[in-house]
């Protein structure tokens, strides 16, 4: 995918037509059409001025996604709430695990959060038993 689809779509998930968006990059309709279609490269002076309106630049140029750091924060914490789950899991059961293993529970325990999937304490205790096997 191009630089300028890759504008495109993150105007659109903006939620803006070409004109308004142009304006906010300090470009008339031609040229955000021009940018869009690969006929020529914004700079950089417009590419500050749409990330200060929420365009991902980086996903624009590179077409990998920033990661906004509330989200960064989210995952550390569900993370940490997977591990300790896992842990007080473990001593109820009263098992231990191989550090591999942990590692292993704890993703699992933390996709399964990241899901939004809600499990009982029987049903934590035998996902953790059964990942322990």
């Amino acid at each position: 995918m191009s630089i300028g689809n890759r504008l495109r779509e993150e105007r659109k998930r903006i939620g803006l037509d070409q004109g308004p968006f142009g304006q906010i990059g300090g470009v008339q309709t031609v040229a955000q059409s021009n940018y869009e279609n690969d006929k020529r490269m914004p700079d950089a002076a417009y590419l500050e001025k749409i990330a200060a309106h929420g365009a991902d630049i980086q996903y624009i140029v590179t077409g990998v996604r920033a990661i906004a750091p509330q989200d960064l924060a989210d995952d550390l914490k569900r993370y940490g709430d997977a591990w300790e789950t896992l842990e007080m899991a473990l001593e109820a059961a009263g098992r231990e695990l191989s550090p591999a293993k942990k590692r292993k529970a704890a993703d699992a325990l933390y996709q399964a959060s990241k899901a939004q999937m809600s499990m009982d304490k029987d049903k934590l205790t035998e996902l953790v038993l059964q990942l322990a096997a």
